[in-house]
């Protein structure tokens, strides 16, 4: 159900659709709601339209997304999953006489990737009273006029639509004239002045009327206008326009000065009578500054800075009234056309920074959204990425791309990427944007320390002193931060019978190996240790090394740097090393 005080809303969900590497729904759900409702007043509970868990909305980032700068009139609770009103809505300021106001915009979700159509009916309440285009209106009648004659006068405009516009007019008692409420092929309303009782202008030269327009709304409005009629000798013709609508096209390119199009009319009476002037006499602010009209050609002419993506059409009414006050109308329709003078703009919606080298390919790591204000063909955008990146873009729902890993990560080899997008649109000549992601790749212990030896020999003289240092081993490991710490340890072993923790002991950080005690030359002559090299990531990777150790007698001197093993082949990892 809506929200209490709403129309029912009509909810229609739409196949899902996958879009490999993504698993993507899109959905379609409305809202009705009347207009100027306070801020935070709860449009309806999106979450649950949308059969989607509000206690996951946060995780997954939802949010309403619009295009371009346009405002953001509601917004999700994260919490409640209830859509909100978070700017005043006026749906004469949005839509102005359309019957039909409809707000769009998109709700979006990540992990994975979901995009939802969100349409609200704004419905009209009576908020505009209606406004005659002048407040006092001149006629000039002669008293010659026979009874029965009629006199148009200007229809009240009421901003609101449907019931809440104007539905009748009042005539204020008086002698001479009564009214009759006329309706027009497209359903407006205006009054017309009968004359009642024939005008006498030696008894009365002038005459004060009133009109009242009032609405259908509840409660009901209303506006007035005096009617100021002079008694004259007969104008009894008024003007007629050439046609009852005029249209004209022109592009939003087009230059201050440019010729619209030209209103005409005919007065069939002669003189003063039959000359004719014009003038706007309903028509937007906005279509205001963008054009004037000239009171003796009829010729519409651009005065404003034209932009299709601001207004793509103007409508806007003008008189023609001859020189005693005779009037009639006639609808003016300007639709204006795009030029491709937007470029693409590309948001950065999501970004996981930094990404673990060991992702495998085809990992999402953003999502990129592209936007151009323009239309069609103006509007259809095409993305790229540099080349010689392990990355791609997926193209995904409507406008969205994912970007996803392409090849294997190997910080140690590339530790950050600048990576370049670009769109461009397929206007002529195309517009393009380009947007640079910097992405870094965070370290995984994946190599293990490798020693600078395949092995190692050392000789120590016999009677040394006990914490005399024997030799050095170093192993490498190219990691970063404690997957790349490396420490040293020896691994148990027997010596004739003793252990070789009780002979040896190795320095954990530098891996120089001291003698824990005096060799006797008969008892250890020679004997091999193990080394291990163990780095300090999660979980730990390392590599043994041995160490052969052989004993002289005093005479020799004891040798305090280990030497590789002649016999062993040259390390691979570490070219020229033995």
């Amino acid at each position: 159900m809506g929200h209490k005080g709403f129309s029912d809303k009509v909810l229609v969900c739409s196949v899902a659709l996958f879009l490999l590497p993504l698993h993507s729904a899109y959905g379609d759900v409305s809202y009705y709601f009347p207009e100027e409702m306070k801020r935070g007043s709860v449009i309806g509970n999106i979450a649950k339209d949308l059969g989607l868990e509000a206690s996951r909305l946060s995780a997954r980032k939802a949010r309403i997304d619009t295009e371009g700068n346009r405002k953001r009139y509601c917004d999700i609770n994260l919490t409640s999953g209830d859509l909100i009103v978070t700017e005043r809505i006026d749906r004469e300021e949005l839509c102005g006489e359309k019957v039909s106001c409809l707000l769009s915009f998109e709700l979006v979700l990540e992990n994975p990737l979901e995009l939802h159509r969100i349409s609200l009916q704004i419905q009209d309440i009576n908020d505009n009273s209606p406004i005659f285009p002048k407040d006092t209106i001149k006629l000039e009648i002669r008293e010659s006029a026979d009874k029965g004659a009629r006199y148009r006068v200007n229809a009240a405009h009421d901003a609101d639509i449907g019931q809440n516009a104007v539905q009748s007019y009042v005539l204020q008692r008086n002698n001479h004239f009564v009214l009759s409420v006329q309706t027009t092929s497209a359903g407006s309303k205006y009054g017309e002045l009968v004359l009642d009782k024939e005008l006498d202008r030696e008894k009365q030269q002038e005459l004060q009327l009133l009109i009242t327009a009032v609405d259908g709304g509840t409660p009901q409005r209303s506006g007035t206008v005096v009617i100021h009629v002079t008694v004259l000798d007969a104008n009894d013709n008024a003007p007629v326009f050439s046609q009852a609508v005029y249209k004209a096209s022109l592009p939003e390119n087009s230059p201050l000065g440019t010729l619209v199009v030209t209103v005409s009319s005919t007065d069939a009476d002669e003189g003063v009578n039959g000359e004719v002037m014009y003038e706007f006499s309903r028509m937007s602010d906005k279509a205001r500054k963008m054009f004037t009209l000239d009171q003796k050609t009829g010729d519409i002419t651009v005065i404003g800075e034209l932009d299709y993506e601001e207004e793509s059409k103007y409508e806007m009414f003008v008189e023609g009234k001859d020189g005693y006050g005779l009037s009639s109308d006639t609808k003016v329709i300007i639709d204006i056309t795009d030029i491709n003078d937007n470029a693409p703009v590309i948001y950065l919606k999501s970004l996981s920074n930094p990404i673990p080298e060991n992702a495998s390919p085809g990992t999402e790591v953003g999502i990129i959204n592209v936007q151009d204000r323009d239309s069609e063909n103006n509007r259809q955008v095409h993305c790229s990425i540099q080349q010689h990146v392990p990355f791609n873009l997926v193209p995904s729902i409507k406008n969205y791309y994912s970007l996803v890993t392409s090849g294997e990560l190997d910080r140690e080899l590339v530790s950050d990427y600048n990576i370049t997008i670009t769109a461009t649109d397929e206007g002529s000549p195309p517009l393009s944007s380009s947007k640079t992601v910097q992405l870094s790749v965070a370290d995984v212990n994946d190599n293990p320390p490798v020693f600078e030896e395949q092995s190692y020999s050392a000789h120590v003289t016999e009677n040394n002193k006990p914490g005399s240092s024997v030799c050095s081993v170093t192993a490498r490991d190219p990691d970063w931060g404690q997957n790349g710490a490396v420490i040293y340890s020896l691994l148990p072993g027997e010596m004739n019978g003793v252990p070789v923790s009780s002979l040896l002991s190795v320095n954990g950080d530098t891996g120089v190996i001291h003698a824990v005690r005096s060799f006797d030359y008969e008892q250890f002559r020679s004997f091999k240790v193990q080394v291990m090299a163990r780095d300090n990531g999660s979980p730990p990777l390392s590599s043994n090394v041995t160490v052969s150790v052989a004993s002289s007698n005093p005479r020799a001197d004891m040798v305090q740097i280990c030497r590789s093993a002649p016999e062993q082949a040259v390390n691979p990892l570490f070219p020229g090393r033995h």
